[in-house]
């Protein structure tokens, strides 16, 4: 009895942080999203990077220790993605598989699928400097997917999955943190930092277009946060009195404008493209800058460890100044978010935008 009263209890204090997302048998009624595909970064990689060779890997505690069962899933977060609050409000499973697990077959896939991979960028330079999956790679594993989508469900069932599936897009932000301002690829002496937004707008362009005639026809992608706040970018501000870089927001407000912009040409272009960008930067930004609106007490570190650089195997179960409650905090590790950012971020995405791919 007191063990029950105690899973009681858990759950009205859970409840009380997660207000309630659209109701998956309602969501599901609806029959117009049989499917939700993802690419991007970690921002949305399910576990794709565990089987890669790669030191950018999160499959061990304490990464997960608030997801379903406590399991380390490769998720760069203490539990679920947004990704994955979005999949369960529309009634497609409480989790996005992802495409690389070998314990996954077509069957899993079939209602939800992640090609994303944690440290990959729109440029091909970014995937190169951790060793991860790059993003035509998650173009040609889509392309893979199709053809065992038409061998599980048929022609006809597959083709309906592909056009009335929900597409969701995160990546940018490695491009800049780990390519561009870090200086490891020589990015930096070939564009400037405009020309930079330009080059990587064009290649989400082509990508979207690429998805587009393979089928696609509901697609959001994300835009970028404000990275300077980041608490490793934080940490790297330290001199200045440890504040965000705004230099760096600057320049996710700047390319948000430019993938507006081109998102919008690409509509007028494309025949039936229902595709849209509703940014998570003021979102964020907000959660930041009044943290107690939220219920959180920390902007600045991450829970993990002492949250100001860990990330990956330097946020492990060894080390000894892991908070207890991640709730409290904006941020999991130095670069991620919480799962509780991540279910607002869930919630704004549906409210905002996907809700109207149900009509």
């Amino acid at each position: 009895m007191a063990n029950f009263l105690l899973l009681l209890l858990l759950l009205l204090l859970f409840s009380l942080w997660l207000p309630a997302l659209p109701s998956p048998a309602a969501t599901a009624a609806s029959g117009r999203i049989p499917a939700l595909i993802v690419f991007g970064d970690s921002t949305v990689d399910a576990g794709n990077n565990n089987g890669i060779k790669t030191v950018l890997k999160s499959d061990f505690r304490p990464y997960g220790r608030d997801f379903p069962g406590g399991k380390p899933t490769g998720r760069f977060c203490n539990g679920r993605l947004a990704t994955d609050f979005i999949a369960e409000a529309l009634g497609l499973g409480a989790t996005v598989p992802a495409y690389l697990d070998p314990a996954r077959s077509i069957r899993d896939f079939a209602t939800a699928v992640c090609f994303a991979s944690a440290g990959t960028g729109l440029d091909n330079a970014t995937s190169d400097v951790l060793n991860v999956i790059p993003f035509w790679k998650e173009l040609r594993y889509f392309r893979q997917y199709r053809r065992r989508l038409r061998q599980y469900l048929g022609a006809a069932a597959a083709l309906r999955t592909i056009r009335e599936a929900l597409y969701i897009v995160s990546i940018g932000t490695n491009d800049f943190l780990e390519n561009y301002f870090l200086l490891v690829t020589g990015r930096f002496k070939e564009f400037s930092v405009g020309e930079f937004e330009d080059f990587l707008v064009g290649i989400a362009g082509e990508f979207l277009t690429a998805i587009y005639r393979l089928g696609a026809r509901k697609v959001m992608f994300t835009g970028l946060s404000p990275i300077g706040c980041l608490p490793l970018e934080r940490t790297a501000n330290l001199l200045r009195g440890g504040g965000c870089v705004e230099e760096y927001n600057a320049v996710a407000r700047e390319f948000n404008g430019k993938i507006d912009a081109m998102v919008a040409e690409l509509r007028a272009a494309l025949p039936e493209f229902r595709l849209s960008v509703n940014g998570v930067y003021d979102l964020l930004l907000d959660m930041i800058e009044n943290p107690s609106r939220y219920g959180f007490e920390n902007v600045n570190e991450g829970c993990c460890g002492t949250g100001r650089f860990e990330m990956s195997y330097l946020c492990n179960d060894l080390n000894p100044h892991t908070c207890e409650d991640a709730n409290k905090y904006v941020f999991w590790d130095a670069f991620h978010p919480t799962q509780k950012v991540n279910y607002l971020i869930a919630q704004h995405l549906f409210n905002a935008t996907l809700v109207e791919f149900l009509k």
